[in-house]
């Protein structure tokens, strides 16, 4: 037998106490004069006998109940498998899950509510001696560091729900880096969860050195429905138009959801509203309309009634609406009549011309389209800068110029993976078709004709060399392409075969050209995400901004600051946000009193998926050296700590100094001494 605080056992020189108090009990007695003296002495050896029987044993009772007292405190255990631990200082991390998905109600009430009661529990079976790390979702710099039990149970009782969802990979790297830190101590890690299948991908398996238990938390199967993600059709907004806003709602039940009532604010005002059918499991698209917007940034709210699970049921986004949308025009020194002429025809377009060598590089994210034309050759300078700033979402039309110098195109153009314009071919030809499944072409016409009166040709560039698939818009009737787009990066390039110029073809004064530029134009732009989402830690791309001590940037959402950091990279405002942006919600970007762009920020919409893995699929992640405890089964008792290892006798020694106690009492209360058993004289 072994004892997991010997310490202890010092205090059993205490057992002197009940011997001395019986050593120094010298009673007086009553002196009684009897006629019969022999008979006297008979009765007072018979009671002497009975009396130091009855206080021996009494003795005995009071020492052994001590004795078994202190032996409890020691915690005399016959060691098992863990015994090389028992007595060492052990190192606990416990992870609380304060997900999202932790609000959901089981019998005990929230399944972070039961989290923060387990953790407790486990701290109570190790000694006070041992040390804590409470870890949560939100991985604060103050929970890297380790507690005494009274700590670690005040920092439980203030953990709150986070927007954060970190995987089972994240959390076990956590754990490890603080407790790594620390040698010489036995060391234990507990992950307390409801393991929803985001904290995991299929390819995950949890590399750790330190044992670790899973304590599953199980919660009521509930429907969910929610707003996946939304999008405007249009890039560009224009104050009075309408606007097509498309809706994923998303049924993360197996049940079907009937009539989901659903409501569309815009600055606080109602614009759209109707009931949703969603299948099981499925998702779908539905589109709100709306109009009526002024100029400025829109502040969007959809609002679903889907109970009990609510935290998902808002989902908030912004954009903004431009007076005016600004068009940069690149040529090689003389302006281009016709695009001067398409785009001074409507005020919407606040138009700038610059010649090739005068264009300010800096300012091009202000942008949303540039078009290049009649540039002769394209210097490497310009063609770097442009590259960039397509892959950051901007949209370059690129017309050459009727003597292109054919190299200088190449090295412009082939980066980007687009086709270049090689050499001309003098041919009439005529345009054969359009590409009608184009986003420019989509809503353009109401109905086409069987013979559209189509772009004539007289002498066009070969276009080769595309190491992209291409969006073309027009073909000839040869098969060779006429207008073609390309992606690149988060932006857009369109590449034509002719020069602007009718000595090329009659496209710059066709009736197509003007509601093609005008298309191109308004799905222009590297408009701001309509959203983001907590806890991804991405960097925002914003307005251009500059932030001084004297004009901080800050995000304002009622009564709640942020301040974010700011840099600037490659001509574009970038802010990093601080863990501390809890909250969703629409939060205004300020510089000083003046508004420079409203951010919204949504839940991660993993953690409405109320779908959970299995203790075998569990298993996978953590091949080795994992414990899983069932939440509905877990108790202090089934904690593997070097307390809780072998044969615990504790509780007998409890057992055995209370019957101890119960004896004395009894021997004092019915053990009578005072009967005479003398023989009568004679």
């Amino acid at each position: 037998m072994h004892f997991l605080y010997p310490a202890f056992l010092f205090a059993l020189f205490t057992l002197a106490i009940p011997i001395l108090v019986h050593l120094f009990n010298f009673r007086r007695y009553k002196k009684v004069y009897f006629s019969n003296v022999q008979f006297l002495k008979e009765v007072q050896e018979q009671q002497a006998s009975r009396r130091n029987l009855k206080e021996r044993l009494i003795l005995t009772a009071r020492m052994l109940a001590l004795a078994f007292l202190v032996f409890a405190f020691a915690r005399p255990y016959i060691p098992g498998k863990d015994d090389a631990d028992a007595g060492k200082q052990q190192l606990v991390s416990i992870f609380v899950d304060n997900s999202y998905s932790m609000q959901t109600l089981n019998r005990e009430g929230s399944l972070l509510d039961e989290a923060k009661q387990k953790a407790k529990q486990i701290a109570s079976a190790y000694s006070i001696n041992d040390r804590f790390q409470l870890l949560t979702q939100d991985f604060e710099g103050k929970h890297q560091r380790l507690l005494n039990r009274d700590e670690f149970n005040d920092a439980v009782d203030a953990v709150k729900i986070s927007p954060q969802s970190r995987s089972i990979a994240q959390i076990t790297a956590r754990q490890q880096s603080l407790l790594g830190m620390t040698g010489g101590a036995v060391k234990h890690s507990y992950i307390i969860s409801d393991f929803q299948r985001n904290i995991a991908t299929e390819t995950d398996t949890a590399k750790t050195d330190i044992p670790v238990n899973l304590v599953q938390l199980t919660a009521n199967r509930l429907p969910n429905v929610a707003v996946d993600s939304v999008w405007l059709l249009n890039a560009t907004h224009r104050p009075g138009e309408t606007e097509k806003l498309l809706v994923r709602l998303r049924n993360y039940a197996g049940k079907t959801a009937e009539k989901v009532p659903l409501k569309l604010l815009i600055n606080g005002v109602q614009k759209s509203l109707g009931s949703f059918t969603v299948e099981a499991n499925s998702a779908q698209v539905d589109t709100l309309n709306f109009s009526g917007l002024q100029a400025g940034w829109q502040r969007g709210e959809i609002q679903l009634q889907d109970n009990p699970v609510t935290f998902d049921n808002s989902f908030y986004f912004s954009f903004n609406v431009n007076d005016k949308l600004p068009v940069l025009l690149v040529d090689g020194g003389i302006a281009n009549k016709y695009l001067g002429a398409v785009f001074n025809a409507d005020k919407f377009f606040d138009v700038k011309r610059v010649q090739d060598g005068n264009v300010d590089y800096a300012a091009l994210n202000t942008y949303p389209l540039i078009v290049l034309s009649d540039i002769t050759e394209i210097s490497a300078g310009l063609a770097q800068q442009l590259k960039t700033y397509v892959s950051k979402g901007g949209t370059l039309m690129v017309f050459p110029a009727a003597e292109a110098m054919q190299p200088s195109y190449q090295a412009f153009l082939q980066p980007m993976g687009a086709a270049y314009p090689g050499k001309v071919v003098t041919e009439a030809v005529k345009v054969s078709s359009l590409n009608l499944q184009s986003t420019v072409f989509k809503n353009i016409f109401e109905s086409m004709p069987q013979n559209p009166d189509l772009p004539v040709v007289k002498k066009y560039y070969t276009l080769a060399g595309a190491a992209k698939p291409a969006d073309g818009l027009m073909k000839l009737q040869n098969g060779q392409p006429l207008w073609e787009g390309y992606n690149f990066g988060k932006g857009k390039l369109y590449v034509a075969a002719v020069a602007l110029s009718e000595d090329f073809s009659n496209l710059p004064v066709h009736a197509l050209f003007v509601p093609v530029m005008f298309r191109v134009a308004l799905l222009s732009g590297h408009d701001q995400p309509l959203f983001y989402t907590l806890g991804s830690n991405q960097a925002i791309e914003t307005v251009p901004l500059q932030s001084t001590e004297k004009q901080v940037v800050k995000l304002l959402k009622g009564t709640e600051s942020v301040i974010p950091d700011v840099k600037q990279q490659e001509g574009s405002t970038m802010l990093y946000l601080p863990g501390q942006l809890n909250e969703t919600g629409l939060y205004d970007l300020k510089k000083q009193d003046s508004t420079a762009a409203v951010l919204a920020f949504n839940d991660n919409r993993s953690e409405s998926a109320l779908s959970y893995l299995s203790a075998a699929e569990l298993a996978k992640l953590f091949p080795q050296k994992s414990n899983y405890i069932a939440g509905d089964k877990f108790n202090v008792n089934n904690i593997n700590s070097a307390e809780n290892s072998g044969l615990q006798l504790w509780k007998l020694c409890i057992i055995l100094a209370l019957i101890f106690l119960a004896a004395e009492t009894l021997l004092v209360r019915f053990y009578k001494t005072n009967k005479s058993i003398a023989t009568p004289a004679g």
